[in-house]
């Protein structure tokens, strides 16, 4: 047999993935956000704008939006983050931490003051809310730090040397939403733990975040008086809208009362189809709704670790872990928060609560992912 015959009899095929589970997966979360918020906010709507569906409608714009985003940013090469863009030779990486940076000073000054926090910047009809782009930002600038030099991860002054260049950004979130700055600093530990190889220097990082955690509730009298509410939520005159939460939660049952059939959401829970619209769903889909949400959100880490552990290199690997981690944080304080196991914090349910900014840069985070995803080659048999 000649050379180039026995080359060709050798030749693997190799194709490429792309996880239709996943996509699958944040669609029907999607969705079933909108039915959710429809069913929690229509009375409401109905009396304050004379439109049942007017946050329905809102809502399915930023929906049909971040699915584009989604859709469109899936079919690049998350790689071009690495890349130098011309003329002023930076990488695009570095330019998104930046342009998010800037946008947090941006707010700090002129931000729109919402409910007491500056938070928002105004674009016309619509608010945008730029920390929810800072931590997709984190999550990309950090991943790119610790893949120049993944072995210096395994001392504690190589941990402290990304965090240098991590906390700008954080310092910047902290201030006006302290909240989301404690999603960051987890995505951040959590992306650094699974790429160092020495894990024991994080239980000092631990109480180091536990300490500054401690300064900036506690410095706050806002926040330390949250702790005060979630000790005595039964008597405290401000437990009323967690308490109200509980209610819903142990009326609801084992299959609900039926969708739409909530009573707490004629008025008793403050803004239902915001941050606690998971006791919405215990009330009108019961102990099974709940648990098959959860379930849900539990099929897509899963899918998003599957893409971490078969990235093609370490960057897509972290940054998959930094999804992971954002996902995973965020339901679980979300749900803690409405059962009352943890103090009140606002944090919405992903894909499900209410908020255009939120979805729109989730579904962004879901893009990265799924391109990821597209650049995992397997082995045709």
């Amino acid at each position: 047999m000649r050379r180039s015959e026995r080359g060709k009899g050798r030749r693997k095929l190799f194709h490429t993935y792309y996880d239709y589970s996943l996509l699958f997966l944040v669609l029907f979360l999607v969705g079933f956000g909108l039915i959710m918020i429809y069913s929690t906010s229509s009375f409401n709507a109905e009396r304050n704008f004379g439109d049942a569906a007017y946050y329905l409608k809102k809502q399915g714009i930023f929906g049909l939006l971040g699915i584009g985003v989604m859709l469109f940013v899936s079919m690049f090469d998350y790689r071009l983050f690495l890349k130098p863009l011309p003329i002023i030779r930076i990488r695009l990486v570095t330019l998104f931490y930046l342009i998010c940076m800037g946008l947090q000073v941006y707010v700090l000054i002129f931000g729109r003051v919402v409910k007491g926090s500056k938070r928002w910047i105004d674009l016309g009809p619509f608010g945008f809310q730029p920390s929810e782009l800072s931590k997709v930002a984190l999550i990309v600038f950090v991943s790119y730090i610790i893949q120049l030099a993944p072995r210096k991860l395994d001392k504690f002054s190589g941990f402290m040397r990304v965090a240098v260049f991590a906390a700008p950004l954080l310092l910047l979130v902290v201030i006006p939403n302290f909240s989301t700055g404690l999603i960051m600093g987890v995505i951040f530990v959590g992306i650094c733990f699974v790429a160092s190889r020495k894990k024991l220097y994080f239980i000092v990082a631990g109480l180091l975040g536990v300490a500054a955690g401690a300064f900036f509730i506690f410095g706050v009298d806002y926040r330390g008086e949250r702790i005060e509410i979630w000790r005595d939520i039964e008597t405290h005159p401000k437990g009323y809208q967690i308490l109200q939460g509980l209610y819903a939660i142990a009326s609801g049952g084992v299959f609900g009362k039926g969708l739409g059939q909530s009573m707490q959401k004629l008025g008793f829970i403050p803004e239902s189809h915001n941050d606690m619209i998971f006791s919405v769903i215990c009330e009108e889909l019961g102990l099974f709704g709940a648990v098959s949400v959860i379930l849900l959100y539990i099929l897509v880490i899963w899918r998003l670790f599957i893409i971490a552990i078969n990235a093609p290199d370490l960057f897509g690997g972290l940054i998959a872990t930094g999804i992971l981690t954002h996902i995973s944080i965020q339901v679980l304080i979300n749900i803690a928060v409405v059962t009352n196991t943890i103090p009140s914090t606002g944090i919405p349910l992903p894909f499900i609560s209410y908020g255009g900014s939120s979805l729109v840069f989730l579904l962004f985070e879901m893009g990265i992912a799924l391109s990821i995803s597209n650049q995992i080659k397997y082995e045709k048999a």
